[in-house]
């Protein structure tokens, strides 16, 4: 079939077929979000209508026994078929749109999609829109392989179908637009913008088709809130901000200490199984509310609607955020937007509910302090203001909210900022030993000519001892690389070709080595670039002394490879 089509848009002008590719990503991650939402829901409310069980002793032994083995399902689908689904999915995007131009193996968005769905739909305290954006990622990777596209050419698929997904996720288009550029491109004025803001709209009318026009949050229609609020508003979002860096140290924390557990990585999901449902259990016992499991949209619904007590919205916030932390930090697949907004929309109805008897707060009132909270709590998670407040705005669709929400912006940017480094996805990718500075380029060439080699090369060099046969062999069968380094006890001798080295091995005889550039891992690329045109042998390597080991090889693929990245921003 995709022979077919990819045939049949070759017809097409050159200039007419990335906006049909475009088109066509967006609306096959739209219907996936679609799925994967409805799939979630269906599940959850199949599983946690207490009325569908017999009795409460009943339902408490069912939960406890289908999350947690909902939990063991994911913990070996990820760690048996594919590590790269596990977590929110976001940094893997982010680490594949700048590090391998967008491509990323098909079997991805099968897997993300199964084990997302029976993990958050069997209750672990999760969101959907992390997979979501890398469901809808993957999707655009393989659609454009599919259709012929070069893996040099796949990230504007790759943004169209993150942008897309995430609308159809949020119902909310332009916050899938300006998420998309604040993370994963970290550019407003990318020049994907176009592919980016259509594949968005699509995903907004794949949802409102299937779904309804309908917001994530139904509130009820408010007027202007009063001057108590705005003295509150402050308040409200240092304490949201504050409540979402924790749960950042938190989460990321236990995930670095479950890495030396002795348990099996595939049991990890579990103990946050175990903590959910025990910390779930018992506050549904206490008040009757389910929101610590699964998404928790609906108690969230209610906070905002004046239907949930600020001692309830007290008891949520501490079991959702604990919950969340370990489902997260023990390897869950699932995202952190929602459990963010639902953490913050609690701490703001707990501030107006605890203040409303002094002050008189008014429905307006009480509802502009939760959704300052659900802002400055996401804000302080990714760091992405811009984004905070559209996916807000346009979940609630209130333009009196709006004020509310820029306060809150500002104010949580600057909690977040002085008290951690990265963002939250940021933070995985440095936790998990990619250096982002090499990989996501400076914005303007003179910046990135003037970082280090070390920033571009490749640091796993494939070198031949020269008296060591057995090196020879290993590098030629093993490796398709034209030229190798050479030592000689311990230092760097030159460089082999590899029809000399076959020559060689064939004749029995020393080969003939060619002279070439060294450099120290401080030089820059601008340096580099000067040897690479001097260069014969086309290769430059960088050692920890003139003449010294190999510590990595800088060719002029490389360089070409990380000035189309620099280029991208542009």
């Amino acid at each position: 079939m995709w022979s077919k089509f990819a045939r049949i848009l070759g017809t097409f002008p050159r200039k007419t077929r990335p906006l049909i590719e475009t088109c066509l990503v967006g609306l096959v991650a739209g219907l996936a979000a679609v799925a994967f939402q409805t799939g979630i829901d269906k599940l959850n409310k199949l599983i946690f209508t207490p009325g569908h069980w017999h009795s409460t002793m009943m339902f408490l032994l069912c939960t406890l026994a289908i999350i947690c083995g909902g939990a063991l399902f994911t913990g070996i689908l990820l760690s048996k078929l594919c590590p790269e689904a596990a977590g929110s999915g976001i940094p893997q995007v982010k680490l594949s749109f700048w590090k391998d131009f967008g491509h990323s193996p098909p079997h991805i968005v099968f897997v993300k999609f199964l084990a997302g769905v029976v993990g958050i739909g069997s209750g672990l305290s999760l969101g959907r829109e992390g997979p979501s954006v890398q469901i809808g990622g993957n999707l655009g990777s393989t659609i454009a392989g599919f259709l012929g596209v070069s893996k040099q050419g796949k990230r504007a698929a790759v943004a169209a179908g993150a942008a897309s997904a995430l609308a159809a996720a949020f119902n909310a288009p332009l916050a899938g637009v300006a998420f998309v550029l604040e993370e994963i491109l970290e550019d407003l004025n990318s020049r994907f913008l176009g592919p980016v803001l259509v594949a968005a709209v699509i995903g907004a009318v794949v949802v409102h088709t299937l779904i309804g026009p309908d917001p994530a949050f139904h509130l009820p229609f408010i007027g202007e809130p009063t001057w108590r609020s705005y003295i509150l508003t402050p308040l409200v979002a240092v304490l949201a901000a504050l409540i979402g860096v924790g749960f950042q140290k938190g989460s990321l924390g236990l995930r670095r200490k479950m890495r030396t557990s002795f348990f099996p990585k595939s049991t990890h999901p579990v103990f946050g199984a175990l903590v959910t449902w025990l910390l779930g259990m018992s506050a549904f016992l206490i008040c009757g509310k389910l929101g610590t499991f699964g998404i928790g949209y609906g108690d969230l619904s209610d906070a905002l609607n004046e239907k949930l007590a600020w001692e309830i919205a007290g008891l949520l916030l501490f079991t959702k955020w604990l919950s969340t932390v370990t489902c997260y930090g023990s390897g869950g697949c699932g995202g952190i937007f929602s459990p963010c907004l639902f953490f913050g929309a609690m701490c703001g109805a707990v501030i107006s509910g605890l203040s409303s008897p002094f002050l008189g707060m008014t429905d307006s009132d009480r509802i502009l302090l939760a959704v300052v909270g659900m802002s400055a709590c996401l804000g302080a998670v990714v760091q992405a203001p811009v984004t905070s407040i559209l996916i807000i705005f346009e979940m609630t669709h209130q333009f009196a909210l709006l004020p509310g929400l820029i306060i809150a912006a500002l104010l949580s940017q600057l909690v977040a900022r002085r008290l951690v480094k990265e963002n939250f996805y940021m933070e995985i990718l440095t936790d998990d030993g990619h250096e982002m500075e090499h990989v996501v380029p400076p914005r303007d060439l003179r910046s990135w000519q003037n970082l280090p080699v070390s920033a571009v090369g490749q640091f796993t060099p494939v070198v031949v001892e020269i008296t060591d046969l057995t090196t020879h062999h290993h590098a030629l069968d093993s490796h398709g690389y034209d030229r190798f380094p050479v030592t000689e006890e311990g230092k760097l001798a030159g460089i082999v070709r590899r029809e000399e080295l076959e020559l060689a091995l064939k004749e029995d005889r020393r080969p003939k080595l060619e002279s070439c550039a060294t450099l120290l891992p401080g030089k820059t690329i601008r340096e580099a670039e000067h040897l690479l045109i001097e260069s014969t042998a086309g290769m430059i390597i960088i050692a920890d002394k003139p003449q010294g080991m190999p510590l990595a090889v800088l060719t002029l693929h490389d360089l070409l490879r990380a000035q189309m990245a620099v280029a991208e921003r542009e």
